[in-house]
C-alpha cells in the first residue's frame, strides 16, 4: 500500500469516480483534522471486465465486455480527427515503458515495442490486446489533513500536496445527443477545476498529469476534454513527444491505467500520483520541477467524473 502524505483540504471532497465505482474519498466538514481515504480491489477474485457485458434484455448478446463498449467513440473519435490509426500503439508503448520505472506497477514489459504492440491481437477494432489495461489488484491509501495540520507540517520542513482546485461532475448515460467522444461532464469538471486553481492555459501551467487512460486512445481523447489540446488536435501531443516522461506535458509518468488496473483503487491512484510528484515522492518515475500536477478520474459509460489540481502553494 502507498501513501501519498499530508494533504491540506480547501474544498469539501465526497466521492471519486474510478472505473465503474464510486469510491468515498473524503468529507471534509471540519469535523477531522486528518481523514484517511483507502481504495482497493481484488480482480483475482472476480472478473470485471465479463461483469460489464450487460444481459439481455438490456442490451443485445454481444458479450463485448468495456472495450466493445468504448471502441465505437474511439473510433468515431480517429474518424472526427483525422488521427493516424497508430496514435494509440505509441501512447501504450509510453505508458508501459513508463511502468517499469515504477516498482508498485502491474505490468513489466521491458520488451515492449511499437511492432510488438501492432501485432498484439485486434480484440476490438481499433483496441489491440495491448493497448489494453489489465485486470490488477491493488490498493491505494493517502492522508488529508486540515490547513492548520498542514502549516504545522511545513513549519516542520515538510513538502505538502496542497489542494488547489477539486471538482465533481456527472452526465446521465442514456441521454439523447450525448456526446461520448467529449463528454460535457468532464469539460465542466475541469473548467470548475482550473477556475479553483487560477489556471487559464493549462497547458503551460500544469507540469505533470495522472489520466485514467484504460483503452490507449483515450488519452488524446482526454487531452482535448481537459483542455491541453484544441478539439480534433490532442493526438498531435502525443505523436510529437509531449505527452512523454520528458515532453511538455508528462502524462502516467506512473505508468497509469495501461500498466495497473485495479479498478476500485484506480481513480484515487491517479490521485495520489499527482500529489506525489508534487511533493517529490515518485520515485524513479519523478518528474522535475513539478508544481502543479493534475489528477482525473472518470468511470461509468464516461458519465462520471472528478479531478483535482494539487501543488506545492498553499491556494
Amino acid at each position: 500500500m502507498m501513501a501519498a502524505g499530508m494533504i491540506r483540504i480547501g474544498e469539501v471532497a465526497n466521492r471519486i469516480f474510478d472505473g465503474s465505482v464510486n469510491r468515498g474519498v473524503a468529507h471534509a466538514t471540519g469535523a477531522a483534522r486528518w481523514v484517511l481515504t483507502v481504495a482497493w480491489e481484488m480482480q483475482s477474485c472476480s472478473e470485471a471486465m465479463w461483469a460489464l457485458s450487460f444481459q439481455i434484455p438490456f442490451q443485445q448478446q454481444l458479450v463485448a465486455g468495456a472495450g466493445g463498449y468504448f471502441a465505437p467513440y474511439i473510433r468515431n473519435y480517429m474518424a472526427r480527427s483525422g488521427a493516424p490509426d497508430d496514435i494509440g500503439i505509441q501512447v501504450a508503448v509510453k505508458d508501459r515503458l513508463n511502468a517499469l520505472r515504477n516498482p508498485y506497477a502491474h505490468l513489466h514489459e521491458p520488451e515492449i515495442t511499437y511492432d510488438s504492440v501492432r501485432e498484439s491481437l485486434m480484440l476490438w477494432d481499433p483496441i489491440r490486446y495491448s493497448e489494453t489495461c489489465p485486470s490488477s489488484d491493488g490498493a491505494f491509501a493517502m492522508v488529508l489533513g486540515d490547513e492548520a495540520t498542514a502549516d504545522a507540517a511545513v513549519a516542520e520542513g515538510r513538502q505538502l500536496a496542497w489542494i488547489q482546485g477539486m471538482a465533481l461532475r456527472s452526465e446521465p448515460a442514456m441521454a439523447a445527443g450525448r456526446d461520448q467522444v467529449n463528454p460535457i461532464a468532464g469539460q465542466e469538471c475541469v473548467a470548475d477545476v482550473y477556475a479553483r486553481a487560477g489556471i487559464t492555459n493549462p497547458i503551460d501551467e500544469i507540469d505533470a498529469a495522472e489520466i485514467y487512460v484504460p483503452f490507449s486512445w483515450y488519452e488524446p481523447m482526454w487531452m482535448e476534454n481537459l483542455g491541453f489540446a484544441e478539439v480534433g488536435e490532442g493526438w498531435k501531443l502525443t505523436e510529437s513527444g509531449a505527452t512523454g516522461p520528458d515532453g511538455k506535458l508528462p502524462v502516467n509518468c506512473s505508468g497509469g491505467v495501461l500498466s495497473s488496473n485495479p479498478i476500485g483503487a484506480s481513480g484515487m491512484i491517479r490521485f495520489g500520483e499527482a500529489a506525489m510528484q508534487v511533493r517529490g515522492m515518485a520515485g524513479d518515475h519523478q518528474v522535475d520541477g513539478v508544481r502543479r500536477a493534475l489528477g482525473h478520474a472518470y468511470g461509468g459509460a464516461t458519465q462520471f467524473f472528478a479531478m483535482w489540481v494539487v501543488g506545492t502553494d498553499k491556494p
